[in-house]
């Protein structure tokens, strides 16, 4: 940096002058004192407002996995926290981590020659953060960019990206993919089961030799509709479980807005190749679905992009999302199971180490209506009377959970009802 061309400089002023500016510039001064005496060289500052939410989610989980690619400098203030605790949790066990604070901390990339800090300042209106990035030059800090979002690529394929919309903007959270679906653990009818999967499959296959075959744009867009507790979701995560490629959740609320579908597609568009879920796509707010639809026709706001919606209400769907092509593609319906399918899922729950042959037949006959949720639920009641009685009345538990459906339906709720058995409300679109 030419300092005969800056104005305000640090050692030529007192705080009188201008003491906020004063007080910041006095932590980035000694914070560049202090990579000149470390690193031995002078470090240009950076602002970045396309990837600096990468930039700080790849130094935590560079951290927390003790990568040899960074290294603690030091920190910033004394008499501030320098560590912190975190958990990752998972079906068998919850690990503590704990590992160097981000806030309060200077990082350094050698490889790449950039450094990183989180800085807190004290102003009268309260603490204000700080992000600051220092480089060497410019192709140094293209190249540490470069490194971060391929490792995001990498280490988010273990983890769904959820994109909430809130009134503050998009809060985004990693959840870690604690529980496995299966291909086999989707029921679906066969040949809708086996295009979808191929879709994918070809979507993602390396060097996508398909779609440059036939000419074919490279994105894709599928919905998936009917009444909850079929398996919309259930299909959803399988796919997550089972591709080498980031996923994302996007959830719609009252405060999507075109900032937050502009902030969510800018920021997918960094781990394309993906899948992007869009769950209960028709709670979109009227106000901006031509915002929605002008983004979906971009030239390349879906490259690359294996786009997802569901539904419970396909009536309430824009009729726009299906009338041209690059939106939605095909739109598939999740249907109430078949017997042949009833008689699958209970099978896969191992129902005939508790049910003979011909329970299991009478079960399969009384659930006509049923959803898997609603079956999910009848075998959990059937395993919990086997497992205090070891024995079970098959009929009147299927009657009594067959009653309970129906009221559900039609709202009429019997107070005089003398057993207490579980209902279905609460089931969202899984099983």
């Amino acid at each position: 940096m030419n300092k005969q061309n800056v104005l305000f400089k640090i050692e030529e002023m007192d705080r009188d002058t201008l003491p906020y500016y004063y007080d910041y510039g006095k932590v980035v001064s000694v914070i560049q004192e202090k990579l000149f005496e470390e690193i031995g060289m002078e470090f240009d500052m950076y602002s970045d407002e396309d990837t600096s939410n990468e930039i700080w989610e790849i130094l935590e989980e560079d951290l927390k996995e003790k990568s040899e690619e960074v290294r603690l400098i030091g920190h910033i203030y004394n008499e501030a926290e320098t560590k912190t605790i975190s958990s990752n949790h998972n079906d068998k066990v919850q690990e503590f981590i704990v590992k160097p604070r981000v806030m309060n901390g200077l990082f350094y990339y050698p490889q790449y020659q950039v450094a990183l800090a989180k800085v807190i300042t004290f102003q009268n209106a309260g603490e204000m953060l700080r992000d600051l990035i220092f480089a060497k030059d410019d192709a140094c800090l293209v190249s540490f960019l470069q490194y971060v979002l391929k490792r995001k690529r990498d280490y988010i394929k273990n983890y769904v990206t959820v994109f909430t919309d809130t009134e503050h903007g998009v809060e985004t959270e990693i959840e870690s993919i604690t529980t496995m679906v299966r291909r086999e653990d989707v029921f679906l009818e066969d040949s809708m089961k086996k295009e979808i999967y191929r879709s994918i499959d070809e979507f993602f296959q390396e060097g996508r030799e398909f779609f440059k075959t036939y000419n074919i744009p490279y994105k894709r867009g599928i919905l998936l509709y009917g009444k909850p507790g079929n398996g919309k979701t259930t299909l959803v995560k399988s796919i997550a479980s089972s591709i080498l490629a980031p996923v994302a959740y996007w959830q719609i609320t009252e405060f999507t807005s075109s900032y937050t579908i502009k902030e969510v597609f800018s920021s997918v568009l960094k781990l394309a190749p993906m899948v992007l879920v869009i769950e209960d796509i028709d709670s979109m707010p009227a106000d901006v679905r031509s915002v929605f639809l002008n983004t979906l026709d971009g030239a390349t706001s879906k490259e690359g992009i294996f786009l997802i919606g569901t539904t419970n209400y396909p009536e309430k769907i824009d009729p726009a999302l299906m009338n041209r092509s690059g939106r939605f593609d095909r739109a598939y319906e999740i249907k109430l199971p078949t017997k042949e399918l009833r008689y699958q899922y209970l099978l896969n729950k191992k129902i005939e180490r508790i049910l003979s042959q011909e329970e299991i037949e009478e079960v399969i006959e009384a659930t006509k209506d049923f959803s898997y949720a609603q079956l999910n639920e009848l075998y959990t009641s059937i395993a919990l009377e086997w497992h205090y009685e070891q024995q079970v009345d098959v009929t009147r538990l299927c009657g009594e959970l067959k009653s309970l459906k129906q009221k559900q339906v039609k709202h009429a709720w019997d107070e005089s009802d003398s057993y207490g058995a579980i209902g279905f409300a609460g089931f969202r679109d899984e099983y």
